[in-house]
């Protein structure tokens, strides 16, 4: 009788298995799991295994030095990184816009007159449309108690522009309510006497004269023409709660294309170069036409080709070649929406702008395996062998799975990359690895939301939200609500919280619950619903991803709460049965290459 081990050095964790082998019989005793040390087929991955291989023999039962074998995965260390280039820009080239979401505007409605400094404003302007343009300098209760005298001598104040927060302050104290935006930072950059509109909505709304081309033409009696060039303005207020357009007689904003740079595509039968100002769909139009690819780099001097050339020089110094000997075998592009500063802004107003999310993929050579095998060998003085390639372990392991039938597909969904393959009827066996995984999602939720804090976009990544409504209760993000017989801390009141295992993590963020809800589905749906078609034709002999029955999802983002669904839904629409592994039946998605290595011992 023996005991032998199956560990799976993976690129975010390292699994192991425990079997027991007697004679033809192989009998699995336990597993363990534990974070990868180092980039995966590196000497740094050891103290992960050892780690892994400890608690394996401590939750067992079993010593160590009765240990006779273990087998690791073969697989060349696969490295992914992910960049944001950002297309478009709005550019304001004279004071003409001020769209930004003060936190509390005041009153409600559409104002439109011509602005003038408060102090300034005086019997020649009866019987005229005003803004109200209120320094720091004057405090809420004299600019109140102005507004009102001027109102009531006939000046038709339409609304207010505040340099301070004191728009509530203001608006509580006026005999007319009027729409008042504050918090603009460059006060003294707004053009005076000119033509303004100003719009505030209702707490929960957005504005939505401001933010149509034709509300604006309208307020403004703009020509079809002049109509043409406002649409930026309108484009960049969308989803605000309050605006201010400025008509001057030069003032212009522009929204222009950024040369975001070139990728080159070098395949085995074509050879192509895509501009990322094109949009994701376009490169991996072109990506696909040079399949299968031999390597893929980028112009020079932009963030697309810094990003690539990284992934190259750290994959050629972890295994000490040139980094000319680096190919980066696959890219994934991703549309998306970034929030960037508006150039000549002045309330540091914010655009959604268009942008690209890149993943790129770089294998190594496999040997890299047997480097480990050897080092670990002679770490804890036990046989180790490399046992088989990673793809076929994996299929072995996700055929423990109840319910699955040859011929199978999996899709391993990590934080790296998504792999994929199949085993036919006959066994024989197929595979690919594509990049875009896991941590591609983490960063697209960050860049959308604006957040800056990767792990805190982990968290929304892999937990769902709530909102709460009083200290003792919370709607959950599906619109249940759950009551408690405890007040919840008060630091959390009316925030969104990320429900993290049984706790509540507050977010500092202005969006609301649904639109961070969409953002992470949307993120998920573009990385894995996308990588999985892609990878189930590439490994399909037919490339008809209805010619497979079976798929098994396995890997760390298979546990992600609704990954799995996503997936099935798309993949139900092929006629396929799919959904998350449960490997050997108590696993779960977990362990499917560790369990694999395990069960095809042969007596090594």
């Amino acid at each position: 009788m023996k005991l032998i081990v199956g560990i799976d050095i993976g690129n975010a964790t390292t699994e192991s298995t425990l079997a027991e082998v007697d004679g033809e019989d192989i009998k699995v005793l336990g597993s363990s799991i534990e974070k990868t040390t180092g980039i995966k087929g590196t000497k740094e991955n050891i103290k992960g295994v050892y780690q892994s291989l400890y608690k394996l023999f401590e939750k067992t039962g079993k010593n160590l030095d009765e240990l006779s074998l273990i087998r690791i995965n073969e697989a060349a260390p696969v490295i992914g990184d992910v960049a944001m280039e950002t297309i478009t820009e709005t550019i304001i080239t004279e004071s003409t816009m001020i769209g930004h979401n003060p936190s509390t505007p005041g009153g409600i409605g559409v104002g439109v007159g011509v602005s003038v400094l408060l102090n300034e404003i005086d019997d020649s302007f009866i019987n005229k449309d005003v803004i109200a343009l209120v320094p720091e300098n004057i405090d809420f209760e004299s600019a109140a108690f102005k507004i009102n005298q001027l109102t009531s001598k006939g000046i038709n104040i339409k609304g207010a522009i505040i340099q301070k927060d004191d728009a509530v302050l203001i608006n509580n104290r006026l005999d007319k309510k009027i729409p008042i935006v504050d918090e603009v930072l460059h006060f003294d950059r707004i053009p005076i006497n000119m033509l303004t509109a100003l719009e505030v909505a209702e707490k929960g709304k957005v504005i939505s004269m401001l933010s149509n081309p034709y509300g604006i033409a309208t307020l403004f009696n703009l020509s079809s023409e002049e109509t043409k060039m406002v649409v930026p303005i309108s484009r960049a207020l969308i989803g605000n709660r309050s605006a201010v357009v400025i008509k001057t007689p030069k003032g212009d904003v522009k929204s222009r294309i950024i040369p975001a740079g070139t990728i080159h595509i070098e395949g085995q039968m074509k050879n192509r170069i895509v501009s990322l100002d094109n949009g994701a769909e376009a490169i991996m139009s072109v990506l696909e036409q040079c399949y299968p690819v031999i390597d893929i780099w980028g112009e020079k001097g932009t963030n697309a080709g810094g990003m690539l050339e990284r992934v190259r020089i750290v994959m050629a110094q972890l295994t000490n070649q040139d980094p000319k000997n680096i190919k980066i075998q696959d890219l994934l592009a991703v549309n998306t929406f970034v929030p960037q500063k508006v150039k000549g802004g002045i309330a540091e107003e914010f655009s959604m702008e268009n942008a690209i999310g890149l993943a790129a993929m770089v294998k190594a050579d496999k040997l890299q395996m047997e480097m480990i095998a050897t080092e670990l060998q002679n770490k804890i003085n036990k046989k180790v062998v490399v046992g088989g390639v990673e793809a076929e372990m994996a299929i072995i392991g996700a055929l423990t799975t109840p319910g699955t039938a040859k011929p199978l597909a999996i899709i391993d969904m990590g934080a790296g990359s998504t792999d994929a393959s199949i085993m036919t009827a006959d066994n024989k066996i197929s595979s690919c690895h594509l990049a875009g995984a896991g941590n591609m999602v983490t960063m697209l939720i960050d860049k959308e939301l604006g957040i800056n804090n990767i792990e805190l976009s982990e968290d929304i990544k892999k937990y769902p939200l709530a909102k709460v409504e009083s200290l003792f209760h919370i709607r959950h993000e599906d619109g249940s609500v759950q009551f408690f017989e405890e007040a919840l801390d008060p630091r959390v009141f009316a925030r969104i919280v990320i429900l993290k295992e049984g706790n509540m993590i507050p977010l500092d963020s202005n969006q609301n619950l649904e639109k961070i809800k969409n953002v992470r589905r949307e993120a998920k749906e573009k990385v894995f619903v996308t990588n999985t078609l892609r990878a189930l034709k590439k490994v399909i002999p037919s490339g008809n991803v209805r010619d497979i029955d079976y798929v098994v999802l396995v890997g760390g983002s298979a546990l992600d709460f609704e990954i799995p669904q996503m997936v099935t839904e798309a993949l139900s629409h092929f006629g396929v049965v799919a959904g998350k592994g449960n490997i050997r039946g108590v696993e779960g998605p977990r362990n499917a290459v560790a369990t694999g290595l395990a069960l095809s011992y042969k007596g090594e």
